[in-house]
């Protein structure tokens, strides 16, 4: 029932609105309105709200629910504003994905391997019902009227890099744990030998 409310409603008014204004003189606003467009409607997301639930009960708490879909919606957020610098510009693809994979793949590291999986499993769960109706027909509305962009590669790109930012993110919030927990046992180490 979800699924047809949200193909029904969302889809048509997406592409809508990317449409208009993508017809606008000063498209470039397409980039933030994109941020946080990706950003609401990543906060609001189903399928994320459920992951950053179950991980946080998973951890016992040692992954927190609120600081997890901070950190995926400001990846979903970048991914979709650089989608629209893609749509204006026609900057390929890949010059965003190859960077950004090998950066995962470098982070993975030097994380837990928790926050690998996690990070994997986000790339996938990211893509739901919301952001694969509302943004993706955001995109390919905007796409079909600037010039120079094809809304088949433009706008379905973003979905691949909404899926590499989330994984992005996750091994960034993953890092950040890890340098945390390395403070927090130096500083305890400095403690007992005082």
């Amino acid at each position: 029932l979800f699924l047809q409310g949200a193909n029904a409603g969302f889809i048509k008014v997406g592409g809508l609105l990317g449409n208009h204004i993508g017809r606008l003189p000063y498209n470039w606003i397409l980039i933030p309105i994109g941020f946080l467009l990706g950003f609401v409607v990543a906060m609001a997301e189903p399928a994320i709200k459920v992951l950053n639930f179950e991980v946080e009960k998973v951890t016992g708490g040692y992954i927190n629910n609120k600081v997890m879909l901070y950190f995926l919606s400001f990846g979903v957020a970048l991914a979709v504003s650089l989608s629209m610098v893609r749509i204006l510009t026609g900057i390929s693809i890949w010059f965003f994905l190859v960077p950004g994979y090998l950066l995962a793949f470098v982070l993975s590291r030097h994380v837990k391997p928790i926050f690998v999986a996690l990070a994997f499993d986000s790339g996938g769960v990211v893509t739901g019902p919301m952001i694969a109706t509302f943004l993706l027909a955001f995109a390919v509305g905007s796409s079909e009227v600037i010039e120079g962009s094809t809304p088949i590669f433009d706008g379905f790109g973003m979905i691949g890099l909404v899926a590499m930012f989330a994984i992005v993110s996750i091994l960034t919030l993953g890092l950040l744990y890890s340098r945390s927990e390395a403070k927090g046992v130096k500083k305890h180490g400095s403690q007992q030998e005082a």
